[in-house]
């Protein structure tokens, strides 16, 4: 069953720092790695390679050039040197566009090492097989991810995401009203210069803030993400019992590595589950809990995850679950939100409220509820088995 106090041992065991890539990340998948051999289960291991440069250097340079090709718009000076500017703006604009298509084939920048861990339990062998002697229940899956970095850096998590939303509604603003000032109501043109100098100034606080926050290796994670790797390590411990699997969905636990240098590991990862049927497939991303539950659904919300919300809701009377639906993320990224652009279909767990302290050195065990993940691994369990008995293989 659900041990809170095996909770509580690994939230201890694995809040200490370990950014990406460091030595400190490689403890963290070691301990990992040995929690899973101590229950006699063989995991796989993916090893790879990644450049620091997606995560430190690339939004920097890409809000620095869009910011520059906004005021070049806005200031609208009949210059030759003006479209040269704007041609050389796009042309690095463009490859850096280019190069977030597959950040991790980037060559530019710092070479880092990491690892993903991941473990594959089968359901239950049905009675009911098909001719060619395979279940069809093994074509359904439920994932549960977490990710095994951390970080810290200069500026907290709610002033980035702040500083990312304030950034692009200014530049929308800002491009709107610069239309209208150089193509539409020219005869106000000056009104629209006065006018616009607003959110230009919101652009460039916004810009500055984002270039100038630094990455560091102070933080403890403990929220972010040992409260991940605890919950997902105690479901693998309960579903190591065979008698406990489920009969109709085969069960993936992973640790993932990276993910706080532009969701690396989960990149790598992908090409192990990139064939599963979007539509059997159902994803639980653990990432930062502390005292609450948040629940990411996003948007569209499928037929599935809408079923297994709803259990959640009508059976959370130990803590309350509250749901967050956004179509856009602007200012954030998860693994669960790389999966969900490929179209897989799920939901990320996670705390709003503990956002004030993840990525800063006040990410520590003591802003971490353990009875909450505790209670959290029972509904799952239990939500989860309901929604398997739903399913009639014929």
């Amino acid at each position: 069953m659900i041990d809170e106090k095996r909770i509580k041992e690994n939230l201890e065991l694995f809040s200490f720092p370990r950014l990406s890539g460091t030595d400190g990340e490689k403890k963290a998948f070691n301990l990992a790695l040995a929690r899973v051999k101590s229950l006699n289960l063989t995991p796989n291991i993916q090893m790879f390679t990644f450049s620091n440069y997606f995560a430190r250097y690339y939004p920097k340079i890409v809000i620095s050039i869009g910011f520059f090709l906004l005021l070049l718009f806005y200031l609208n000076i009949a210059t030759i040197i003006f479209p040269i500017l704007y041609l050389i703006s796009l042309f690095f604009l463009a490859i850096h566009f280019i190069l977030a298509k597959r950040p991790q084939n980037i060559i530019i920048g710092k070479k880092l090492k990491s690892q993903n861990l991941f473990i594959t339990l089968s359901s239950k062998p049905s009675k009911k097989n098909s001719n060619d002697g395979k279940s069809e229940s093994s074509e359904r899956n439920f994932l549960f991810f977490c990710h095994l970095d951390s970080k810290s850096q200069k500026l907290t998590i709610l002033t980035r995401i702040r500083a990312a939303r304030s950034w692009v509604f200014s530049s929308l603003s800002l491009l709107i009203i610069t239309i209208l000032k150089n193509y539409v109501l020219i005869q106000f043109s000056l009104l629209f210069f006065i006018i616009g100098a607003i959110p230009l100034a919101i652009n460039v606080l916004a810009t500055l803030l984002i270039i100038l926050n630094t990455t560091r290796n102070e933080s403890k994670g403990a929220i972010d993400n040992a409260s991940g790797i605890a919950c997902v390590i105690e479901l693998l411990n309960y579903y190591l019992n065979t008698d406990f699997r489920l009969n109709n969905f085969n069960l993936y636990f992973v640790f993932s590595g990276a993910e706080e240098s532009g969701t690396m590991g989960i990149r790598y990862f992908y090409q192990n589950i990139k064939e599963l049927d979007r539509n059997k497939t159902i994803i639980f991303n653990f990432d930062a809990i502390g005292k609450n539950v948040y629940f990411f659904p996003g948007k569209p919300i499928k037929k599935n995850v809408q079923i297994l919300l709803q259990k959640f809701l009508n059976n959370s009377e130990k803590f309350n679950i509250k749901i967050i639906s956004k179509r856009f993320y602007i200012g954030s990224r998860s693994d669960g939100y790389f999966l969900k652009k490929r179209g897989f279909q799920g939901v990320g767990i996670g705390d709003i409220e503990s956002y004030k302290f993840i990525h800063s050195t006040n990410d520590t065990i003591d802003k971490i509820d353990p009875s909450i993940l505790k209670d959290l691994c029972e509904a799952i369990i239990t939500i989860l088995n309901d929604y398997d008995t739903s399913f009639n293989i014929s």
